[in-house]
């Protein structure tokens, strides 16, 4: 069995994107407003980026380190 590879995952716009609409499918189903599910939509895009970035970092500092020594 693969191991999922986490850091690539939540670094994917696809995987963020995939969240949103699954989010917004959701919420409209269940009956919430536009307004509802368009704030719901921007945090998950705003926190998909903040992850994406930090993830993005850590890699380029890991990788900076390994070039240093």
């Amino acid at each position: 069995m693969k191991k999922i590879d986490w850091a690539r995952k939540l670094s994917s716009r696809k995987f963020w994107a995939l969240l949103a609409a699954l989010a917004t499918s959701v919420l409209t189903a269940a009956g919430a407003g536009e307004s509802v599910a368009l704030q719901v939509t921007g945090v998950i895009g705003a926190v998909g980026a903040c992850v994406a970035y930090m993830l993005a970092e850590g890699l380029a500092d890991s990788g900076a380190d390994k070039t240093e020594e």
